[in-house]
């Protein structure tokens, strides 16, 4: 049972204080498809044309709301951006493989975001339903491991995502 939310979020100029003064805690999700074998045979990436107009690969990602659970985050974000019948597994006891920290200032990690200081949990979450783009995604691709891995497709994603990619991947047992 989801616990219930608050789900209107700061007006803008709190937003932008708030960002100004503490880390935001945010979600990052890595829809995969396993085959029967429980092995990722396919890697979901979006595509999106950020503020300049360029087009960039992305993973899934979204802030996490006052007094709601990362599970219930994960899922809100993975229906917003793959569809309400993507089916996504989120296990019983989420751990993330990896936290990810991204400061407005570049180069203090691999992950940027000019906005903020934001901290994500980054989980790698199998889909068995369909899956189609939505809000402002222009495609969805599913790619092999080794198809998400090569240089032309990371070097599509910007702030980061392409390492964080590469780190989930690592972690599956799947690297370069």
């Amino acid at each position: 049972m989801p616990t219930e939310v608050e789900r209107q979020w700061l007006s803008e100029e709190h937003l932008q204080d708030v960002r100004g003064r503490v880390p935001i805690l945010y979600v990052q999700a890595i829809p995969v498809r396993v085959d029967e074998n429980g092995d990722v045979a396919s890697v979901g990436l979006l595509l999106r044309a950020n503020d300049d107009g360029r087009l960039t690969r992305e993973l899934i990602a979204g802030r996490v709301l006052y007094h709601e659970r990362v599970r219930d985050a994960l899922m809100r974000h993975l229906e917003k951006d793959l569809g309400p019948v993507a089916l996504p597994r989120v296990p019983a006891s989420p751990q993330p493989f990896t936290v990810a920290e991204y400061f407005p200032t570049p180069g203090v990690t691999p992950f940027h975001d000019p906005r903020q200081h934001a901290v994500a949990l980054c989980y790698i979450v199998p889909v068995a339903g369909d899956c189609a783009p939505q809000q402002d995604a222009l495609d969805l691709a599913w790619l092999t491991p080794q198809e998400a891995l090569a240089p032309e497709v990371i070097s599509q994603m910007a702030n980061g995502h392409g390492v964080l990619l590469r780190q989930a991947l690592a972690h599956l047992g799947h690297s370069v």
